[in-house]
């Protein structure tokens, strides 16, 4: 299915998913076989992959992006909000591959032969990330968009040993996080799940490999918050559909652009 065949979708929305279409990463497609030679025996099970799943929920609700919260029970990131997505295999060959296969375990995304996965279209992939508090995991970000969320969204089930709740969020709202209050957004209470003073958004500066800066982001939500390189992707994700930068300061004081030269580094060094 093409983005021409969704009628239903308002020009502004059909314009934002034209505009992550016509992305290009950057990055290699970190398929085994793409790697350049110098990167050839990086250890496979560093990469992985994760699926930013946007659909249009109409009456206000614009694009949104599908979010799990993790089980607490796991060992990494507990309780924590994530995209779908994990560690790639040798068979998965591309980050999608690796994206579908790993969401389709935690919440039941339809992969081939289920006729629903034809509603998911890939739009791009975004630039090879690495995760901050596991130094040595590279993640690509596959960016899909989902035709028929009124079919998807009710088969989709949490694998409870892996996913605590299924919930999303206004793309839109990681440039400004006053979206939320203008558009009614539900929130979680102040608490357990939101203890920062801020009432919507939160950041902290941090120095992290090699002594470089890097820009904390935190986003409360209707569930857990959405922080770290979830909250990082999701910010490229919705500057590039929106072709407008945040309302808050982006980067620390001398951070780097992306993260490509700690990518580097990681690799280098592998």
């Amino acid at each position: 299915m093409t983005l021409d065949a969704s009628t239903a979708l308002p020009e502004d929305i059909r314009i934002a998913l034209d505009r992550l279409r016509s992305y290009t990463s950057p990055s290699p497609e970190h398929s085994v076989a793409s790697l350049p030679d110098k990167y050839a025996s990086y250890p496979r099970p560093r990469f992985a992959a994760v699926l930013v799943l946007l659909y249009y929920k109409p009456e206000g609700g614009g694009l949104r992006v599908l979010l799990t919260t993790r089980s607490k029970a796991l060992r990494s990131h507990p309780g924590q909000t994530a995209l779908p997505g994990g560690k790639s295999d040798e068979e998965d060959g591309t980050p999608f591959r690796t994206a579908i296969r790993e969401a389709n375990e935690e919440i039941a995304i339809p992969v081939p032969p289920n006729p629903l996965a034809t509603h998911i279209q890939v739009l791009t992939l975004l630039p090879t990330q690495l995760s901050i508090f596991l130094f040595r995991l590279l993640v690509t970000p596959v960016v899909a968009f989902c035709h028929r969320p009124d079919l998807i969204l009710p088969t989709l089930k949490a694998n409870e040993a892996e996913v605590a709740g299924i919930f999303d969020h206004p793309l839109e709202g990681f440039l400004d996080p006053d979206v939320m209050k203008r558009d009614g957004e539900s929130l979680v209470e102040k608490g357990e799940d939101w203890i920062y003073e801020d009432e919507l958004y939160s950041t902290s500066d941090l120095t992290w490999l090699n002594n470089s800066h890097y820009r904390m982001h935190r986003f409360r939500s209707s569930s857990t918050p959405i922080k770290g390189l979830t909250a990082d992707i999701l910010i490229l994700t919705a500057q590039i559909a929106f072709a407008r930068n945040t309302t808050y300061p982006r980067h620390a004081p001398g951070q780097t652009e992306g993260f490509g030269p700690t990518v580097e580094w990681v690799m280098e060094e592998a």
